[in-house]
C-alpha cells in the first residue's frame, strides 16, 4: 500500500515537473513584447528549482527540459515555434536547462543529507531505548519485545522473536561487522535485501552466547551496511543485559 502510494507520488511530481513550465511559460505570453528574456529565463529557473526541492531528481531534470523547451516555443524569437533565430536566445536556453540541471543536482544531494541526519538520530533512538530499559533493570520479556519491536522497524521485516538456542545447521546471520554471511557466502544485503526464509543475529557478549534474535525479511527489501550495524549494536546491548541478569542469578 505504502509503495503504491510513493509510486503515485513520484509519478505526480515528474508530471508536475512537465507541466508547471509550460503553463508559467504560457502565462509569461502577453508580456513577451516587454518583458525581458533574462528575466523571462530567470522565472523559469525558479520553477525549475520548485519541482527540484518539492520532487526528486528525475522531476527536476524533466522540469529542466520542459522548460527550456517552452522557453524557446513562447519566449523567444519566432514565437511560437521550435526554433531560434537569435544567438543570444540560443545560449538562454541551453543555460536554462544547464542551470535547471544543476540545481536538481543541488536540491538533491541536500534532500540525502537531510534524509541521513534523519535516519542517524533514529538509529540512536533505537539503541537508547533498549539501553534505558537495560540501566533500569526491566524485565526479561520487556528487554526482548524493544529489541524486536526495533529489529523490525531498522529492518522492515515481517516477524521477529528470540530463541536462546541456535540452530543447527545456522541460518543465514548478520555479523558483528554488518555483513551478511548465507551458505558461507557474502550475501548482497545492500541491493537483495536479507536472505529468506529467515535469517539471525547471534546475541553474544564477551564471548558468552545468550541466544539469537530470528528475523523474517520482507521480500525485496533492501538493508543498508548502516542499518545491519546498529541492528546487531541493538543486539549487543540486549546481550549485555542478559549476561548480566544471568551473573546476577
Amino acid at each position: 500500500m505504502m509503495g503504491s502510494i510513493l509510486h503515485n507520488r513520484s509519478r505526480l511530481v515528474i508530471v508536475a515537473g512537465a507541466v508547471a513550465p509550460l503553463a508559467v511559460a504560457a502565462l509569461l505570453v502577453p508580456f513577451r513584447g516587454t518583458f525581458d528574456s533574462t528575466a523571462a529565463a530567470l522565472v523559469m529557473v525558479i520553477v525549475i528549482a520548485a519541482a527540484a526541492v518539492s520532487g526528486n531528481r528525475i522531476s527536476g531534470v524533466v522540469a529542466s527540459a520542459s522548460a527550456a523547451l517552452w522557453f524557446d516555443f513562447f519566449l523567444t524569437r519566432p514565437y511560437d515555434r521550435f526554433a531560434i533565430s537569435h544567438r543570444p536566445d540560443l545560449e538562454t536556453t541551453l543555460a536554462i536547462f544547464v542551470v535547471g540541471v544543476l540545481v536538481t543536482e543541488l536540491a538533491a544531494r541536500s534532500r540525502q543529507h537531510w534524509q541521513s541526519a534523519n535516519s542517524s538520530t533514529a538509529y540512536i533512538a533505537m539503541i537508547h531505548g533498549v539501553a534505558v530499559l537495560a540501566a533500569d533493570s526491566a524485565p526479561v520479556a520487556s528487554m526482548i519485545d524493544q529489541t524486536n519491536e526495533s529489529l523490525t522497524q531498522l529492518l522492515s521485516l515481517r516477524a521477529c522473536r528470540f530463541d536462546r538456542a541456535l540452530s543447527d545447521p545456522l541460518l543465514a546471520q548478520i555479523q558483528f561487522n554488518g555483513d551478511v554471511a548465507h551458505v558461507g557466502l557474502r550475501w548482497p544485503a545492500k541491493e537483495m535485501g536479507l536472505p529468506g526464509p529467515e535469517a539471525e543475529i547471534v546475541a553474544k557478549w564477551r564471548g558468552r552466547v545468550v541466544g539469537r534474535f530470528v528475523v523474517t525479511p520482507t521480500p525485496g527489501a533492501t538493508v543498508s551496511l548502516e542499518q545491519r550495524i546498529v541492528a546487531v549494536a541493538v543486539v549487543d546491548v540486549f546481550a549485555a543485559y542478559l549476561v548480566g541478569e544471568l551473573h546476577a542469578m
